[in-house]
């Protein structure tokens, strides 16, 4: 018999409601991936790549050339000077970084902090590392850490703290004020950080991405994880990376080959390509998501969904309190199956969620006419007419 090492986790939210989706034919703005197409350069990088031999085992770390152009985007948006011999190594997505850094740094026992909302793939990661994860709250409706609570909350088995900024799934961005807290804070204790920074470009409304990499009392104890997928709109390549410094890379690595040891030859050289040949993507992706964050909040206006802005991320959050008293999860599954609208309840990213909090995330990493569609069919949620035919 068999007995689960993970016996409180099923199937993620994501992986049910896509199916649900599909199931009754709703428009998908549940798991975070867009419905266009990478940029088209960005294909031809990779059919040129794949039609011309680069098919066969990288080295572990990733292709020189990529681990270049990624220290060159670090200097170039955070002054960070990255050796990309000794400090980055490409990932089988952002995901599989995570897991690497939890189980090169966690042993049975330590603890690790979490910020509540928190992306489904932390604490399993820690709980597969026999580590014990410690659930601080972020409150509605800003999702701000609470420093003090943090402070009191480290102990001596403190090993690891993970962050998300840009946060999913409420689309907080942490300030400079609130960067320069962590750096106090690792300067009196002696704990390690995993920064989750994979929405990097897509922060709004002139605000800008605190990276902590541009911290270097931070750069020393962090690393650094981002998604490429996310950045170049392809979500389904899943290759991301991970920036620390050599001693903490050297762990990682050490974990990293026996996970994955490496990630698909011809998509790392197209990135490379691309990324040497278009920087100026990863600067226009804040414009171009903030176009669409105001254009879905702007067709649910008079919906009655209460939408109070993404400071970034491709994600918006929407309480329903003026049109149900129902939990989240059980809202959501109404959305989908009654009114053709696929959505994530986020409680279901809470160790111990707000009993009484009704807010359920919505993607805007779509066509306009996805988004004019899905708020079209969510109008009838206020106005009590028919439910849409299943």
């Amino acid at each position: 018999m068999i007995t689960s090492k993970l016996p409180d986790v099923g199937t993620t939210i994501f992986t049910i409601m896509s199916k649900m989706a599909l199931d009754h034919n709703a428009v998908n703005l549940s798991q975070g991936y867009p419905d266009f197409q990478p940029p088209g350069p960005l294909l031809e990088f990779f059919r040129e790549r794949l039609l011309n031999g680069h098919n066969q085992y990288p080295p572990m770390h990733g292709i020189a050339p990529l681990r270049e152009q990624i220290a060159k985007k670090a200097a170039r948006h955070y002054d960070a000077l990255i050796d990309e011999d000794k400090e980055i190594t490409i990932t089988s997505g952002a995901t599989e970084a995570i897991f690497v850094a939890v189980q090169a740094t966690v042993h049975a026992g330590d603890e690790v902090i979490v910020f509540d909302p928190a992306f489904d793939c932390y604490a399993p990661a820690v709980a597969l590392a026999g580590g014990i994860t410690r659930h601080i709250p972020l409150a509605a409706p800003d999702f701000k850490i609470d420093f003090q609570r943090l402070a009191d909350t480290i102990t001596p088995r403190t090993r690891l703290i993970i962050v998300n900024s840009p946060h999913n799934p409420c689309g907080s961005v942490l300030s400079l004020e609130e960067v320069v807290q962590f750096e106090q804070l690792v300067e009196k204790h002696d704990v390690l950080i995993l920064s989750d920074e994979v929405y990097e470009h897509m922060v709004f409304d002139g605000s800008r991405h605190h990276s902590f990499l541009a911290s270097e009392t931070l750069r020393r104890r962090t690393f650094v994880v981002s998604s490429f997928g996310k950045t170049y709109h392809a979500t389904g390549w899943k290759v991301g990376y991970c920036i620390a410094p050599p001693l903490l890379t050297s762990e990682f690595r050490k974990v990293h080959q026996f996970v994955t040891f490496t990630t698909n030859t011809p998509t790392q050289w197209a990135i490379a390509d691309f990324m040497e040949a278009h920087p100026e993507h990863e600067t226009s992706l804040s414009n171009f998501y903030q176009e669409k964050r105001d254009r879905f909040n702007l067709l649910m206006t008079g919906h009655g969904f209460e939408m109070t802005p993404s400071a970034g991320t491709y994600f918006q959050l929407a309480d329903y309190s003026a049109l149900a008293n129902i939990p989240d999860t059980v809202f959501a599954e109404q959305l989908t199956v009654d009114y053709g609208v696929a959505v994530i309840p986020i409680s279901v990213f809470s160790h111990l969620p707000e009993e009484n909090q009704r807010i359920i995330r919505f993607c805007f990493a779509k066509e306009d006419p996805t988004l004019a569609l899905a708020a079209d069919r969510l109008a009838a949620v206020r106005t009590g007419s028919a439910p849409r035919r299943r």
